[in-house]
């Protein structure tokens, strides 16, 4: 914990993101109690890693440690999708409440 490996830093500013201040924390009770969701990319299942499983979605990724660069770009890509689909669907969702009311 608390390090992030250097390709993964170099990763995110070829693709345009600041790796400035980036670490790795563990999950403390707080801030899954203040999440709206969690994503879980340990590769554990849910019901081990966290207290309210309703909250999490599990994604499967690979963990690039180690690989070369071309890896870490294609898991980058692959979150990245993720995340964007993420948002889609929460957007969505809150126009469809916002439309009920």
């Amino acid at each position: 914990m608390g390090s992030i490996a250097e390709q993964t830093k170099q990763t995110l500013i070829q693709n345009g993101y600041s790796a400035n201040g980036l670490s790795s924390d563990a999950l403390t009770r707080e801030a899954a109690d203040a999440a709206d969701i969690i994503i879980n990319m340990t590769g554990r299942q849910r019901e081990e890693a966290f207290w309210e499983q309703e909250k999490v979605e599990d994604w499967i990724v690979q963990d690039p440690f180690g690989a070369a660069p071309e890896t870490y770009q294609r898991v980058f890509e692959g979150i990245k999708r993720r995340v964007n689909q993420l948002a889609l669907g929460l957007r969505e969702e809150r126009e469809n409440q916002t439309r009920a009311k």
